[in-house]
């Protein structure tokens, strides 16, 4: 490709000198789990989401699983998810045995619609779980308020939102629990797998603590059945020292979308992504919708241009849950959204030039 959709080396060549020092210092240690890093890690991330508690453990996915289970979730009850999502949302929902339940989303933001999630509470919902997808923050203060008067915890999915805002406060600020990714392609991204999960219970973080690692606090003493889900001394020095860039790596991303969006503000057959008038968009993936997609996404890659789809396959007819009670038609919408959306390339490198190649690429391909 010559613009590839995503090019992770760039990050690292930015920041080669302090991530290499990170890098030695850890190695040079002698600790590779549980030490010093991780938690001043976990402070850092706490503060700069304004949170109380963050626990950092393996992946993104764990850290939604892992919150679900310090709630006591599990076989016979239910969370509310959205339709369209990646599929982690509703594994981790899976993997405690509970039911995923989904919802149709916004179709301006692509988030979970808050007006359609009433309608899908049972006396089995244990949680609701809305995505900030994309990096657009899901509408809280409804799904919220809604949780409050059901009695229903919301466990938030931030996976794609480090550094956006609802109504001007930071994503996982005041949140009850909010699970974050850093797998390599985030805006926070480590250089393997990692997550963690910030939130203003102290008592929830330190059941995940726990749960992290295999129901101890203390080596040989085992609390409870848990697991070993933890982000290495590696990871975490690599994420600190990425850490201070990230909201003027968001602005770069935020400048790009900007150009985006005036540039191809009127080509035919392109609708552009929305931003509500509350969100501050983290812009993790710059995201069309085209129902010549197919014609687009061709034309692109014989331009040297590298695209990917998010999601090609709504998750409810997915091989994993096809057999579920959820039938072609289910979800209509989450089934449009796959077949029509496109992420154009995307990340705090990308130069103008090189958007404006894309630009003119997705121009002659829809305007011919």
């Amino acid at each position: 490709m010559t613009i590839p959709f995503l090019d992770l080396r760039a990050g690292y060549l930015e920041l080669r000198a302090d991530i290499d020092e990170a890098c030695a210092r850890v190695l040079s240690s002698g600790r590779y789990l549980l030490g010093a890093e991780l938690d001043r890690f976990e402070a850092e991330f706490a503060d700069y989401c304004g949170a109380e508690n963050c626990v950092a453990v393996g992946s993104g996915c764990d850290a939604l699983e892992l919150t679900l289970r310090a709630l006591d979730i599990g076989r016979g009850h239910e969370v509310i998810v959205p339709s369209h999502t990646f599929i982690a949302s509703w594994l981790a929902v899976s993997a405690t045995g509970a039911v995923p339940v989904p919802v149709e989303p916004d179709e301006d933001t692509f988030a979970l619609d808050p007006h359609r999630v009433e309608a899908a509470i049972t006396p089995r919902t244990k949680a609701i779980m809305p995505v900030h997808l994309y990096g657009h923050p899901a509408d809280l203060d409804p799904i919220v308020e809604l949780g409050a008067a059901h009695g229903i915890p919301i466990v938030e999915d931030a996976a794609q939102a480090h550094g956006s805002r609802y109504r001007g406060e930071r994503i996982g600020g005041g949140a009850f629990a909010a699970a974050f990714s850093f797998y390599p392609g985030k805006n926070l991204g480590a250089l393997g797998d990692g997550g963690a999960v910030v939130t203003a219970d102290s008592d929830l973080a330190d059941r995940i603590r726990l749960l992290r690692n295999y129901g101890s606090r203390r080596k040989y003493q085992h609390e409870i059945k848990a697991t070993n889900s933890r982000l290495d001394e590696l990871q975490a020095a690599i994420l600190r020292v990425k850490l201070p860039y990230l909201d003027a790596w968001n602005a770069r991303r935020a400048a790009l979308a900007r150009h985006y969006l005036a540039e191809l503000a009127h080509v035919p057959g392109l609708t552009l992504p929305k931003v509500a008038p509350w969100a501050d968009h983290a812009w993790h993936l710059f995201v069309v919708r085209c129902a010549r997609r197919s014609e687009l996404q061709r034309a692109l890659t014989d331009a040297g241009i590298g695209t990917l789809i998010h999601y090609p396959v709504a998750v409810h007819r997915s091989s994993a849950y096809v057999s579920s009670s959820w039938p072609l038609g289910s979800f209509p919408l989450a089934e449009q959204l796959a077949d029509e959306v496109l992420s154009l390339p995307m990340w705090p490198q990308l130069s103008i030039a090189d958007a404006d190649a894309v630009i003119a690429a997705v121009r002659s391909a829809l305007e011919a």
